[in-house]
């Protein structure tokens, strides 16, 4: 009985080491490497269509196309973004996601501050799907009515670098690009 209580535990034990080292977020960019910590407790779907869709290296090349200095940078639009495909658009970067359902939102407590991570979206609260922005400056104006899924833990001084869009609506006219994302402990 002691055996397979132990076999048990250690098959727990095993479980939640593996999931919890896959919250763990890597951006690189040009400027180098950001760190995010993914909150699968409060946005599992969003953490798991991020995963989902870096693992399939379908942000590899994306452009951060929209930047609004003092606000946020807004990068992951798979369909037209991607500056590696024959699909990119820089006239219609910002409008496409992925091939994948949208996500109904999970809006919950996190504020919306400098660091956050969050699902970018249309009108409808329900239609996140690829892109996604990290703020900037606290943008409290976002809180409860954006996806908020993670925070740049180490960093942010590159995200500080990519380059800044003109206009009200941020649209950069030669935009930086995500190298690649991959997950670690």
């Amino acid at each position: 009985m002691k055996k397979l209580f132990l076999f048990f535990f250690l098959i727990i034990f095993y479980i939640i080491n593996v999931n919890a080292g896959e919250n763990k977020m890597i951006l690189k960019i040009e400027h180098g490497n950001v760190e995010i910590e993914l909150f699968q407790d409060v946005a599992p779907n969003h953490v798991e269509r991020i995963k989902t869709l870096a693992k399939n290296k379908k942000y590899d090349g994306v452009v951060f196309h929209r930047v609004i200095d003092g606000f946020m940078v807004q990068t992951g639009d798979v369909k037209f973004g991607n500056s590696n495909s024959e699909n990119y658009d820089l006239s219609l970067v910002g409008t496409g996601g992925s091939d994948l359902p949208d996500l109904k939102a999970e809006f919950s407590d996190i504020p919306h501050e400098r660091g956050t991570l969050s699902m970018a979206r249309s009108q409808n609260p329900d239609s996140g799907n690829s892109q996604f922005f990290i703020c900037l400056e606290a943008s409290p104006h976002l809180d409860r009515q954006y996806t908020a899924f993670g925070k740049v833990t180490k960093g942010m001084e590159f995200i500080d670098k990519i380059k800044k869009g003109d206009g009200p609506n941020g649209s950069v006219s030669e935009p930086d690009k995500i190298l690649s994302i991959s997950f670690s402990k």
